[in-house]
């Protein structure tokens, strides 16, 4: 699972493995280390009925509707979108997709991602 951050917004891009494990056990976390502290970041399966995200204890928590995950494995949805309104009146867009190879030559392993709709 991989995610980027920039200003306000987040987005997560998980491989086959990930999407499925997502889909069946409701639950997938990656851990940095910083040293003396780590950072968290996770994707969780819930009732909810929009892409939700939380920050607590350096850990961030996308919480995703159960509805858009059933069947997602197995079709051609690239991922979800949502916006979350923030107290100070401005709001945090969170993006949860699946993570496609490459079309140029990287050094990371990508046997585990989707195969890129512009090869096809």
């Amino acid at each position: 699972m991989k995610i980027r951050i920039y200003g306000n917004s987040v987005r997560f891009r998980l491989s086959k493995t990930e999407v499925g494990q997502l889909e069946n056990e409701g639950y997938l976390e990656e851990t940095t280390d910083f040293g003396p502290a780590q950072f968290a970041y996770a994707v969780q399966k819930s009732p909810v009925n929009k892409l939700q995200a939380r920050f607590e204890h350096n850990k961030i928590t996308l919480e995703v509707p159960e509805m858009l995950l059933a069947g997602w494995a197995a079709n051609n949805t690239v991922g979800f979108e949502g916006n979350m309104p923030l107290g100070d009146g401005g709001s945090l867009l969170m993006l949860i997709e699946k993570d496609f190879k490459c079309l140029d030559n990287v050094d990371e392993d990508q046997s585990d991602n989707y195969d890129n709709p512009k090869t096809c």
